[in-house]
């Protein structure tokens, strides 16, 4: 079957809404309609935009069917048939309907209208009788146009009306042309960087896995600092010029993390990647969209919504920090962007490289057993060494009353303001204080609609969920029993710790950095160049200090609590713990500077703490294995947590009990709960969840769809499923 267009054929439209699957429509005659294209459909009293999914002849089971037909074929390049097919797996894998996914697919839908123009100004044939100074300027500004009027007259000094004026006497000619302009094209070789050996061994294997075509995962295993962007800048640059179409991906896991790369990116390619992140303006994403899908943005560098942008010849992926949590998208679609960027350069038959310092278990079991290939990188360039790390045991050295930090961190803090040298105190909790409690009646305060705390944030005098986004004024007396004067903040946030720095360090220039304090890019970028200026002696810091910065001056790093991560009875709790640790302790040390990191702790025998300070990741890695392996957990096994909520605690949990009693008996099939989460009243809703254990060979998303077909829960009544949670809240 083909999409040749003719009477009596039928397409089956895919829209951005969530609806069980595609509609039919039929094609109208002389319309080519192909699988791909975007059209204007017919729903209801509106017109909606979809994708044909696919198109057919009619046959005898058409007979009768009263169906609408496609309004109109949409200008806009066809969505690739390896896109369609990466829609039809994100939607399957993750348990939630197609056009959902094709939602985030359409996620700028001015793209697909014609690109607005704009008018630009270049010299013209003739010159006007009256040539003043100030048009005589203008017309030398426009020789190195073209320009919009306001740029032509800002660049010559004059008011927007003398361009105007000229215009209209014949000096200028006006041009019309895309508002959105191309990027420029990346040059391969433009700023090519000499490697050592380690690294052009590890670009040569890389780059030759490229070039055998079709899928070809890999492992970029390196240490901090050991130089793997520079060995994966190769492998782009290997493709580029091997392919004038080729199209590559770079996921970072923070908006932080974007404007140094693509500075870097810059500096290499001789030209900056197409930038995507919820940051971007409506109409800088319509312009990524648009150049993305006609093939004209040859490299993108974005969070982890750009694994949905329309490529249409995606030869590379990378994805760097493949570790970090941040990849994991917990509303809407739930999926992990890892996960389905090896399924979307599966799908493409691009490459993958998936680049650590602290490779996630699932993508080392994938290189160790050769379903990736295993790529290392043991050691910083040159003289840079991994700094040594050392624990502080906070019962034998505690802080100060209602302090944090201990006398032994305080004294190496000193000796480093004293050399000259820059310190990172590393807390990752926002705010002031993680907690406020009322002395006179004990209550905690917590957000109206949820039971989770709120967390103070003094500088703007307000209490905060960092889960929901509430945030009220901090108040004068106990909202419980009325006490005045009697609310306080328990534990530390990196407010309160600047606070305490401040105090013990007066002459010292602090800041803090985290996403309260640098909100945007430009903020991210200011404080990250007034660090690398040294402007800055002590930079307190939650987990947005702690990944991909190059502080040349920093050579102490101080972890204000290292235990943090390992409470609870999270399953990554030991592996997240090691992994953020690792990370910020590789900040220290990464110029010609020794560097250390002291870690305070009140578990220094813990394997986590332990296999970090004697620099033994596979002994630590083996026991996190084992421990896996023996409970049937990723990566030997899988996990859905299926979550219900409701508006009343009792609905929540009698729908919950409904859908456990309706769970299928399965083979290496594991059903726990319901049980109320940690939080189990979140934005108004009472929730339930329910965990499933199987095994690696059980289809997991075919087990919960006849799972969800067995039982039919309340309107009222919400599931979500997640595939693969990373949170258990």
């Amino acid at each position: 079957m083909n999409g040749t267009a003719g009477p009596g054929r039928i397409a089956q439209v895919l829209l951005p809404l969530p609806l069980p699957g595609a509609l039919d429509y039929t094609v109208p005659p002389g319309l080519d309609v192909q699988p791909g294209c975007f059209v204007s459909v017919p729903l209801g009293a509106r017109q909606v935009r979809g994708v044909v999914w696919s198109a057919r002849p009619r046959n005898a089971e058409d007979a009768g069917r009263r169906l609408k037909p496609i309004g109109a074929l949409v200008p806009a390049p066809p969505l690739s048939a390896e896109c369609r097919a990466f829609v039809d797996f994100t939607a399957r894998y993750t348990c939630h309907l197609p056009g959902r996914v094709l939602r985030m697919v359409m996620s700028s839908p001015e793209a697909l209208d014609p690109p607005p123009q704009r008018t630009v100004y270049l010299p013209g044939d003739t010159l006007p009788q009256r040539f003043t100074a100030a048009r005589k300027k203008v017309l030398a500004a426009a020789a190195d146009g073209p320009f919009e009027a306001a740029e032509l007259a800002r660049r010559a000094g004059v008011s927007p009306g003398v361009v105007t004026a000229l215009a209209r006497a014949g000096g200028l000619a006006a041009l019309s042309q895309s508002a959105d302009a191309r990027f420029d094209a990346p040059i391969p070789q433009a700023g090519a960087l000499r490697l050592n050996e380690a690294q052009s061994a590890a670009a040569q294997t890389l780059t030759a896995l490229a070039r055998q075509g079709g899928f070809a995962p890999a492992l970029l295993d390196g240490v901090t600092g050991s130089g793997k962007t520079e060995v994966y800048f190769d492998v782009i640059a290997d493709v580029l010029e091997r392919d004038p179409e080729a199209q590559i991906l770079v996921l970072l896991p923070e908006i932080a993390l974007t404007q140094d790369v693509l500075a870097r990116f810059a500096r290499r390619f001789g030209a900056a990647p197409a930038e995507w992140h919820s940051e971007r303006t409506r109409s800088q994403r319509r312009r990524v969209w648009r150049e993305t899908a006609h093939g004209r943005a040859r490299i993108v560098v974005g969070a982890r919504s750009a694994l949905f942008l329309p490529f249409s010849h995606l030869r590379l992926i990378i994805v760097d920090e493949e570790h970090d949590g941040s990849y994991k998208q917990e509303e809407g679609v739930l999926y992990h962007a890892r996960d389905m960027a090896v399924a979307r350069a599966k799908c493409a038959g691009a490459a993958i490289i998936l680049a650590s310092a602290t490779p996630s278990l699932e993508s080392l079991v994938n290189a160790r057993s050769g379903r990736y290939a295993h790529v290392r990188l043991p050691s910083r360039p040159g003289a840079a060494v991994l700094p040594p790390i050392r624990t502080i045991d906070l019962r034998a050295h505690p802080p100060a009353r209602e302090c944090w930090l201990s006398p032994p961190l305080i004294e190496a803090v000193q000796h480093t303001l004293e050399r000259g040298e820059q310190s990172l105190l590393f807390l990752n909790r926002r705010g002031y204080a993680p907690l406020t409690i009322c002395r006179k009646c004990g209550s905690r305060l917590q957000a109206p609609d949820s039971n989770t705390y709120l967390v103070e944030h003094r500088q703007s005098g307000r209490l905060v969920c960092h889960l929901t986004g509430f945030s009220m004024p901090r108040p004068h007396a106990c909202p419980s029993c009325g006490a005045p004067d009697s609310l306080h903040p328990v534990g530390p946030g990196v407010e309160r710790l600047h606070e305490e720095a401040a105090a013990l360090f007066p002459g010292a220039r602090i800041a803090v950095f985290s996403s309260d304090t640098a909100s945007t890019p430009a903020e991210v970028r200011r404080l990250i160049s007034r660090m690398e200026a040294h402007e800055i002696d002590i930079l307190i810091g939650t987990s947005m200090a702690a990944k991909g910065h190059n502080f040349p001056a920093l050579t102490l790093v101080g972890v204000i609590d290292a235990d943090m991560g390992l409470r609870g009875a999270d399953l990554r709790a030991g592996e997240r713990t090691y992994q953020t640790l690792v990370q910020v302790a590789g900040r220290a040390g990464r110029a010609d500077r020794p560097g250390r990191a002291l870690l305070q702790t009140w578990q220094p025998e813990h394997e986590a703490i332990q296999a970090l300070c004697s620099g033994d990741r596979d002994t630590f890695l083996a026991a996190e294995l084992n421990l896996r392996a023996d409970m049937g957990f990723p990566p030997y096994g899988r996990l859905a947590a299926l979550i219900v909520s409701a508006p009343t605690e009792k609905l929540a949990a009698h729908e919950a009990q409904r859908l456990a009693a309706a769970a299928p008996l399965a083979r290496d099939v594991d059903i726990w709960g319901p049980v109320e989460p940690p939080f189990a009243r979140l934005r108004g809703q009472w929730r339930r969840r329910l965990l499933l254990r199987a095994g690696r060979d059980v289809d997991v998303p075919a087990l919960i769809s006849a799972w969800r077909a067995r039982v039919t829960l309340s309107p009222k009544v919400r599931l979500k499923v997640d595939i693969d949670p990373y949170s258990f809240l």
